[in-house]
């Protein structure tokens, strides 16, 4: 039997959704387990023992022309089941269209008759759910035991290796703590935090930590990497600052991976970095603005932050008032939240050593 996840099709929520993997491996015993994704986040997937064959999904061109060329894969993949993580009508029409016998999912956007088996959500308390939860409860709907909702990643050695070269090569000196921060944020400006303070957090943790700062993210953040480089040029006339690398959009998937399991913490909005860090047992200090933490927080010991303001959550793309959701966060508080996980994290070590 040939059974297929549908993947969802942003980063952090393919990271949220890796637990499902260990659970129908479980169920599906002696099966073919096959992941369809977004080419572009192949090699996430393609080094996990749990599955057997990725499926790349061409997302180039509009919609139409996306949603034809998925029914064509899946046609193409002898698919017996299909489990449908993403909850939109296009997945779904895809799969019934694409012949796949058996095709689950989530009863949501008009698609029950389009499903073999189709899960309801109870309404109480459903809409803060966290994401990774809501697979769960997908999965147990399906009479399938989920495992423990909290991802997990491991970079290969290759990865690492590759990592620490390309480290070398920009000359950072290794012996110093590396700290990871991720300014950028897909699906609009207002989930992002202020260069200037991120700029400002990297200078004292450089400063009092003794630590290399580490710019993460894909080619749509380089604006933020940019005005973060202006801002910290403009505070370092001193040349106090140990050392900035700028690696905004000039990394693969498969390195940033690497890269983040280097870093000894991350700062990052909420963005798909956030998660990959976080799977990886990296901790993670996670700014959240216009969006909802109690849904795609990263998961594991991490520091959340955020302002109660009366209208966050608004998930808008662009701020339309003055953004009080991110400006009422201050450096302070962000400083400090890292500066106890670098703590917590050398006095670990410490313990490790002794």
């Amino acid at each position: 039997m040939r059974v297929l996840v549908r993947m969802p099709n942003w980063l952090g929520d393919v990271v949220m959704a890796l637990p499902v993997f260990e659970a129908l491996r479980v169920h599906f015993v002696g099966s073919v387990l096959a992941a369809a994704v977004p080419s572009r986040l192949r090699s996430l997937l393609s080094t996990l023992p749990a599955i057997d064959e990725v499926i790349p999904l061409d997302r180039k061109g509009g919609h139409r022309r996306r949603l034809f060329a998925e029914i064509e894969t899946l046609r193409q993949g002898s698919i017996d089941m299909v489990l449908l993580l993403p909850n939109s009508f296009g997945a779904a029409w895809a799969a019934w269209r694409a012949g796949i016998p058996e095709r689950w999912g989530l009863s949501s956007q008009w698609r029950r008759k389009l499903l073999t088996r189709a899960v309801t959500l109870s309404s109480r308390g459903s809409s803060v759910l966290h994401q990774a939860v809501r697979y769960q409860e997908l999965l147990r709907g399906l009479g399938i035991d989920p495992v423990a909702p909290k991802p997990h990643l491991a970079g290969s050695v290759r990865m690492i290796e590759k990592a620490r070269v390309r480290l070398t090569v920009e000359g950072c000196d290794q012996s110093r703590t590396l700290i990871g921060v991720a300014p950028g944020a897909a699906y609009g400006h207002a989930k992002r935090w202020m260069p200037g303070r991120y700029a400002a957090v990297a200078l004292r943790l450089s400063r009092e930590f003794d630590a290399t700062v580490l710019l993460l993210g894909d080619s749509h953040d380089r604006d933020a990497g940019y005005a973060i480089e202006s801002e910290i040029a403009a505070g370092n006339q001193l040349g106090t600052c140990r050392r900035v690398v700028n690696l905004i959009g000039q990394t693969s998937l498969s390195e940033l991976i690497g890269l983040l399991a280097c870093c000894r913490v991350l700062v990052s909005g909420d963005s798909g970095p956030m998660h990959l860090a976080a799977a990886l047992g990296v901790p993670v200090t996670a700014i959240f603005g216009p969006t909802d933490d109690r849904l795609t927080a990263p998961l594991g010991s991490n520091k959340i932050l955020f302002t109660p303001v009366w209208c966050r959550p608004c998930f808008f793309r662009d701020c339309p008032i003055d953004h009080r959701c991110m400006t009422k966060i201050s450096e302070e508080q962000v400083f400090q939240a890292v500066a106890s996980q670098l703590t917590s994290s050398i006095e670990a070590r410490s313990r490790l050593l002794d």
